[in-house]
């Protein structure tokens, strides 16, 4: 089954849980699509800004930004149609799970990383 996963709020410093997420994801050979604040390259993914069009299908939606911060993406995450929306430590939304549920995209409150460890992702 294709995972491709779209991180949102993925960053060029090593240092970030969403640098890691994005490089988790490209050594388990899953799609990955990064969007950031800046346009970069991460180890021959490119992070994009902005709410890029014709990305293709997704399957989730790993959140890295904090709830303040997505506002600006619901319509989009939602127009993506993901399986699932994943939101990380100091991501929760309530306002974002509840529209996603309506929507029947099933919302996962977790640590990606974890899940990726842990044969649950």
């Amino acid at each position: 089954m294709d995972k491709t996963t779209l991180v949102l709020g993925a960053s060029p410093k090593p240092d970030r849980f969403a640098y890691k997420a994005v490089r988790s994801l490209q050594r388990r050979n899953i799609p990955v699509i990064a969007i950031g604040r800046k346009d970069a390259d991460l180890d021959g993914i490119r992070i994009r800004k902005g709410k890029p069009d014709k990305i293709g299908s997704v399957h989730t939606v790993t959140l890295y930004l904090n709830a303040k911060n997505q506002a600006e993406y619901y319509d989009y995450i939602l127009s993506l149609n993901p399986r699932r929306i994943i939101f990380n430590p100091g991501t929760r939304n309530p306002e974002l799970a509840d529209m996603a549920r309506k929507k029947g995209i099933t919302v996962v409150e977790d640590c990606m990383l974890i899940m990726l460890n842990n044969g649950r992702f």
